[in-house]
């Protein structure tokens, strides 16, 4: 149980970086300098860790990495929809 509260706690803290960007994003409406690549190879990996911990039937891992891919896909469509303004 130790690990497992320890890999919830790893995950959200890794998760919680995307935050303070879509926060900037939605007040600025700005994401100019935000690369679609690395946003698009970031959701692609934790996509690829969801399968993992899927395999090893690891929740931490399901759970975090399907919340960073939602966040990824939320800076994606911010970044779509800002930058034709």
């Amino acid at each position: 149980m130790f690990w497992i509260i320890i890999g919830f706690i790893a995950g959200f803290i890794c998760v919680g970086g995307f935050i303070p960007q879509i926060l900037k994003g939605y007040q600025t409406k700005k994401l100019n300098d935000l690369s679609y690549f690395l946003v698009f190879f970031m959701g692609f990996g934790m996509f690829l860790w969801i399968l993992y911990g899927f395999h090893t039937n690891t929740s931490p891992v399901i759970f975090t990495n399907i919340i960073g891919v939602t966040c990824c896909i939320i800076l994606i469509i911010m970044k779509f929809i800002y930058s034709k303004k």
